[in-house]
């Protein structure tokens, strides 16, 4: 599906984050027991509705790779398309090579529905190896459902078929 097949509910709209939204996207992110780490507004989308930020997602840059993270809505409107408007906006916004990091079978479900593969932690580039260790390290100790994907581009997909 591409993104101008897709919209957002009635009211609802799509901007690069504010200073002055740092307090909600905090808000969002503890609410969903998020890493609270690297949380800059600067690399933040939210949607919005009557001023109110009611999802957020964020590119986090690394070397040679970014981290499509902190993607959360409210409970109160899930269901409604947002989580899927935002990620596939945030994919079409990367730069470089896309990674993320998720809990359990169930989003890595969704995420395959948006070209992203599982990948080993060994398979990583440096940069994230170093931010996911410590989700590795609870993967290996304390069996944590953490499973590591990379989007795979139409380019990538093409070749592996």
């Amino acid at each position: 599906m591409r993104q101008s097949e897709l919209s957002l509910p009635s009211g609802c709209r799509l901007r690069k984050a504010a200073s002055q939204d740092m307090r909600s996207l905090r808000r969002l992110v503890f609410s969903a027991m998020l890493d609270p780490t690297q949380l800059h507004w600067q690399q933040f989308w939210v949607i919005e509705f009557q001023g109110e930020v009611i999802a957020c997602g964020q590119l986090r840059n690394f070397s040679q790779a970014q981290e499509l993270g902190s993607l959360v809505v409210k409970p109160n409107w899930r269901g409604r398309g947002l989580a899927t408007f935002l990620t596939h906006y945030l994919i079409t916004q990367a730069t470089q090579p896309l990674y993320l990091e998720c809990l359990g079978q169930r989003l890595a479900q969704f995420y395959n529905h948006f070209g992203f593969v599982q990948v080993d932690f060994e398979n990583l580039p440096k940069s994230l190896q170093n931010k996911f260790k410590i989700s590795q390290l609870g993967k290996k100790i304390l069996r944590v459902p953490v499973i590591f994907m990379q989007h795979q581009d139409e380019a990538t997909l093409n070749q592996n078929s």
